[in-house]
């Protein structure tokens, strides 16, 4: 049942103080437009089976926003200093993205043109998998959960594409590493 998976996830974030500090300060920063997502979140969960600590395995932290009046790098970067600054017990990088400026970039990344998210909640929903595609942010101090294909795959450790806007090269790319990082993981093939 979703609602269970959503206190689930609630509960695991709540219990990781880096992670609660950091959620306040995007909450003071970015009221409503900013996320912790993708692999921060992924790597929680899969840890949590496995036992381990909670950013074994994470390159980086994921923050997205959305921002249609400000298209800057420097915006990007600026906040990611401010977080650094702000939560140094995060341990990791943050990785900034503003996901109203993310078409002005992809195409000379992976190669080919997308065109403009209208709102945070339609770019979670292209990101590569489906166990991925998950946000936090506080609201009200309270932890929301964006998961356009819920929480099923994440808590289940089913790795399955998303292929409403990647190819299979970017997606057998992560299965690679995933696999690596997180032992008994089910990796759905791009085919099946």
């Amino acid at each position: 049942m979703i609602e269970d998976d959503i206190a689930r996830l609630r509960a695991l974030v709540a219990a990781q103080d880096w992670l609660m500090d950091l959620l306040h300060t995007l909450e003071a920063e970015r009221p409503g437009t900013c996320c912790v997502g993708a692999g921060a979140i992924a790597g929680l969960v899969w840890n949590s089976r496995l036992g381990r600590e909670a950013r074994t395995g994470v390159k980086d932290v994921d923050i997205a926003y959305f921002d249609s009046s400000n298209l800057s790098e420097a915006a990007e970067k600026a906040l990611a200093w401010r977080l650094a600054a702000a939560c140094p017990d995060a341990g990791l990088p943050f990785d900034v993205k503003n996901q109203a400026r993310v078409h002005l970039w992809y195409a000379a990344k992976f190669g080919y043109p997308i065109a403009p998210y209208r709102s945070l909640e339609a770019a979670i929903a292209t990101w590569p998998t489906t166990a991925t595609a998950v946000g936090i942010t506080l609201r009200g101090g309270e932890i929301q959960v964006i998961a356009p294909f819920g929480l099923r795959d994440l808590f289940d450790g089913v790795v399955r594409p998303n292929k409403a806007q990647i190819t299979r090269e970017i997606y057998e790319a992560k299965v690679r590493r995933w696999r690596d990082a997180w032992p008994g993981l089910t990796i759905v093939p791009w085919d099946g």
